[in-house]
Formats: C-alpha cells, sequence, structure tokens
C-alpha cells in the first residue's frame, strides 16, 4: 500500500482488503496526528500501570529538539518522550518533596519550553517535581541554584506563613534536592531560571 514500497518493485500486502487500504490512507495523511494519538494513549497507559520504566529511557542525547505546530495552541509532539526520560531519572520521585506518585509528578522544564528548542527534550532540561512545586517554580516563588540548592522567594516567605505553607514549601529552603541517577541538571540551565526571577544577579 506504501507508495514507495510500489515503486521499488516489491509487491507489498497483496491481499489488503478495502479497509486496510481505507485505514493506511487515513493513517498516511497526517501522521503528525498519529504520532500525537500514540504519544498520548502511551501516556495514558504509563500513569495507569505506574511507567516509565528506567529500561525504556533513550540513551541517545542527540536529538533535544521538539517539534511544534499549531493547530489551536501549540502541540508539544514529545512531551511524553521528555517526560519519561526526566521521571525515569528522579525514579518517579519529586526531587524537593521526595513524592512518589506519578500522577501528582510534572516534568517541570527549568529553561522554558517555548525559549530554547535545542533543549527542549533535554532531560538535563527537566526537573521532576510534584504538581504543587512545578506551579511555584514556574511562578518564580522558588528555585533550584546552579549548587542543587533550593531556594524560596522572599516574597512567599513574607505572604505565606500557614502550617501548610511551610510544609509544603518554606522548610525546604536552603536543602538540596534530591539528584537524579541521570541527567543531571544542567548548572547553567538552573542559573538562567534563578537570574529570571532575582535569585541571582543578572
Amino acid at each position: 500500500m506504501d507508495p514507495q514500497v510500489v515503486a521499488s518493485g516489491r509487491s507489498g500486502m497483496r491481499n489488503a482488503s478495502a479497509q486496510d487500504q481505507e485505514i493506511w490512507h487515513q493513517l498516511s495523511a497526517n501522521w503528525d496526528a498519529v504520532a500525537l494519538e500514540a504519544a498520548g494513549e502511551y501516556e495514558r497507559l504509563a500513569t495507569a500501570h505506574g511507567l516509565p520504566r528506567n529500561s525504556d529511557v533513550a540513551d541517545d542525547l542527540e536529538n533535544f529538539e521538539g517539534t511544534t505546530r499549531l493547530v489551536e495552541v501549540d502541540v508539544r509532539v514529545n512531551q511524553a518522550r521528555f517526560r519519561k526520560a526526566v521521571l525515569a531519572s528522579y525514579n518517579a520521585t519529586c526531587c524537593i518533596s521526595g513524592l512518589q506518585h506519578p500522577r501528582l509528578l510534572v516534568a517541570s522544564h527549568i529553561v522554558p519550553w517555548s525559549e530554547d528548542h535545542q533543549n527542549r527534550l533535554n532531560p538535563r532540561n527537566g526537573l521532576c517535581l510534584s504538581a504543587l512545586h512545578d506551579r511555584a517554580y514556574d511562578q518564580g516563588l522558588i528555585t533550584v541554584m546552579p549548587d542543587f540548592t533550593v531556594k524560596v522567594s522572599q516574597e512567599l516567605s513574607r505572604r505565606d506563613s500557614s502550617d501548610f505553607g511551610t510544609i509544603a514549601l518554606l522548610r525546604f529552603d536552603g536543602q538540596s534536592i534530591r539528584l537524579p541517577e541521570r541527567f543531571k541538571p544542567e548548572p547553567s540551565f538552573l542559573a538562567a531560571h534563578a537570574r529570571r526571577f532575582g535569585f541571582l544577579a543578572s
């Protein structure tokens, strides 16, 4: 059914039905959509079964550039791969709090996806964080310094003296993160985040 196979002189699927041909044409007309659907289905299964597995993480570090296309919003085609690599590196554990429930963990970009195309999928540009710590990190309320210690913003320290705020965020100020078994975060990326939110001088 593949025109390239037929053009090469090979017969391909001689007994393909009309339904087989219809499915082939639907898939070959939009590979991006197929890739997105497959990635989403894998992500659903991975969540349901407690994946990712360390053995499944790709060893290559050459192709870190993700592919973005506009549908109604930017679609991050390779997000499943990035999440899988980061969570596997940290053994599905939040590097700040130690939380180990995959459904509550986020593969957080250190340098934002939109700002560094070459490192979009680089697992060294990622931290495994709980959903709460991911949000705090994204908003600049906390950072991880180049020496891998957590720093809490003065704004958060001043405005949240609640028991929950202390337990969930403030108590981690100055503590070292749990470093991954593979793909230790790149200090220059950490420094860029810290500078962005005023934790380091520009």
